[in-house]
């Protein structure tokens, strides 16, 4: 184990060589220390390994020993994990492209690790509104005083607000940094970091000393999205980093939750976006008020969970006999749509031949008359 441990290090120092190529290297050897010395033939068999990619492959590995670099690399970096080590967070092992090193400062909880103490992201803008900070502040201090983790990726404005209000409620909360996880950014952030670092986990795919890099705050989303079983976004627009880590977490089959917000404010763009996508809407209660109570209801207030029992974000409901009520035509049109099995959104859509944005509307109503029910990945079944 600790050998391949070291390759994993290794074959991530390869230019060119990046999660997905380190994922099919694991599936087509026995090993990442069997691959390190596989023949050009060998490595050619591998989707994505062509010429240039082979040829680079063997320049690196020849100036570079594994078993060495890893006793050098531990100097500056003391932490960290690879797939090969049994502490890697398990949530993560479950997408295609895990980072083959994943660096980490703070308190480990293994329980997180594991996958048994919930987690939840909460994203958005680096420019929020006073009602956007508002909500950030009561959702999290909510999901931390109730048992959840909360994850965010450290920026200005929601994720600052998110880390925060946790700490300020006493709960656990992971940093996803874009930096070294010895690199505080920015720079206004440094006194939250040493709060950080006593009640919770900076973590990074980037080793000691990295700097602030525009093209790796895109990167890091998808571990935000990953180490979650389900994201929240609080406001974002077009082409925001939250809409990155969002999608991300619905490829990942994780649910996306989006804070209602005005049509008319370019903040929430990207929040109706992904209305319009199946995203699940945080709606106000049957008393017309939104509440943090609303949030965990919604998130099915998940139990703690032995290692042996399935994760899952929804407690199994009573199988109930209903019968259809009489709907009205476009409803009956979505409704059938869902025939038997779960089924797709865009599917739904392609078969209803309505709007995406009608269609969207009318699984919520048919979710609120109790015939349907979504399922990660933006997929739903009749209930």
């Amino acid at each position: 184990m600790l050998e391949e441990r070291a390759y994993w290090l290794a074959w991530s120092q390869i230019g060119g060589i990046g999660p997905t190529l380190l994922q099919r290297l694991q599936q087509n050897f026995p090993s990442l220390a069997a691959a390190w010395t596989a023949k050009p033939v060998d490595l050619m068999r591998v989707e994505g390994f062509g010429k240039q990619t082979i040829e680079t492959v063997l320049q690196q590995r020849a100036k570079l020993n594994p078993e060495e670099f890893i006793e050098k690399h531990l100097i500056k970096n003391p932490c960290f994990w690879t797939p090969a080590d049994k502490d890697y967070p398990s949530l993560l092992l479950e997408i295609p492209n895990p980072p083959p090193v994943l660096y980490y400062r703070g308190l480990v909880d293994l329980k997180e690790n594991c996958g048994i103490t919930p987690t939840v992201a909460i994203v958005g803008t680096r420019s929020p509104s006073e009602y956007g900070r508002r909500w950030t502040r009561k959702f999290s201090a909510a999901l931390a005083t109730n048992g959840f983790t909360v994850v965010s990726g450290f920026a200005a404005g929601i994720d600052t607000e998110a880390h925060t209000s946790c700490l300020d409620a006493g709960g656990r909360t992971l940093a996803v940094f874009g930096t070294g996880v010895d690199v505080v950014y920015p720079k206004p952030n440094e006194r939250l970091c040493d709060r950080l670092l006593q009640q919770g986990l900076a973590i990074s795919e980037y080793p000691a000393g990295t700097q602030p890099n525009r093209t790796n705050f895109p990167r890091r989303n998808r571990i935000i999205a990953g180490l979650s079983r389900a994201t929240i976004v609080i406001e974002a627009p077009h082409k925001s980093g939250a809409l990155i880590t969002a999608y991300q977490a619905n490829d990942f089959c994780r649910d996306v939750y989006v804070l209602t917000a005005r049509l008319d404010d370019e903040r929430s763009f990207g929040c109706l976006e992904l209305l319009s996508k199946g995203a699940h809407p945080i709606l106000p209660n049957s008393d017309r008020l939104l509440s943090e109570d609303r949030l965990l209801e919604m998130l099915g207030a998940m139990p703690k969970l032995d290692r042996a029992e399935q994760l899952s974000l929804f407690p199994a409901n009573p199988t109930v006999e209903k019968r259809t009520p009489p709907l009205e035509p476009e409803l009956a049109v979505v409704l059938s749509a869902i025939d038997s099995g779960t089924i797709s959104f865009d599917t739904i859509v392609e078969v209803s031949k309505l709007e995406g944005g009608t269609v969207s509307g009318i699984l919520l109503q048919l979710e609120l008359l109790g015939l349907v029910s979504q399922l990660p990945g933006m997929r739903y079944q009749r209930c």
